[in-house]
């Protein structure tokens, strides 16, 4: 099959595109990254992408581009690269219907919380203003309603007494990127797969695999 030509969407840092990118190098990600992706000129994931070598693109959102155009422009881009899968990767735009449909089964993300619990955002603070007792990531396929599609993969941890949002937040991310290079790597692999609305993992669909935290 060969090793799968994916793209990233980052919007900040791309820590966790950096994370995929390790994983290319040292095996667990039969693939390679095509192309960086971010809607932000001044993302710092840009120079760090760059750094290494890869392909990157600007696609700026401007007042006179609308979603669909957005949307449009920048599957034109993704088509160019050659990508066969993207992953979202701390991007933070909403993608629009068509786009998503466009790419329905190739398109997944990674969301820091235990979802179907937490969609959005400010999942971390959020999670320690109610007071919950676990926490965590998750990666899923992306489907038109936010934050909505099936999980493959959750990264699960467990909240510490009197915790601050920084400190649980740099928790959470040490989980992404164990799990994100883990989901991307079963799809390049061929073991994970969309079928009628389902994740599926070896042909089977019996729920997200959990990996705790130190695992």
């Amino acid at each position: 099959m060969g090793a799968l030509p994916f793209a990233v969407l980052i919007s900040g840092r791309g820590s966790n595109m950096l994370a995929l990118e390790r994983a290319t190098r040292d095996g667990r990600i039969d693939g390679r990254i095509v192309s960086v992706v971010s809607d932000r000129p001044d993302a710092a994931g840009l120079d760090a992408a760059r750094r290494l070598g890869l392909e990157t693109a600007v696609l700026e959102p401007v007042p006179a581009m609308g979603r669909d155009e957005y949307g449009r422009r920048l599957s034109e881009i993704l088509e160019r690269s050659g990508a066969q899968l993207v992953a979202l990767a701390g991007y933070m735009r909403i993608l629009e219907g068509a786009f998503v449909r466009r790419w329905q089964g190739r398109l997944l993300n990674i969301h820091p919380s235990l979802l179907p619990a937490y969609r959005g955002l400010h999942t971390h603070r959020r999670v320690l203003e109610a007071g919950e007792g676990n926490h965590g990531c998750t990666v899923h396929f992306v489907v038109e309603e936010l934050d909505a599609g099936p999980a493959v993969i959750q990264g699960r941890l467990a909240v510490r007494p009197g915790e601050g949002e920084g400190t649980l937040s740099a928790r959470v991310q040490r989980l992404e990127h164990i799990i994100y290079p883990r989901a991307v790597g079963w799809f390049a692999a061929g073991r994970l797969t969309w079928l009628g609305g389902a994740a599926l993992l070896d042909g089977c669909a019996p729920g997200p695999e959990i990996v705790e935290e130190d695992a």
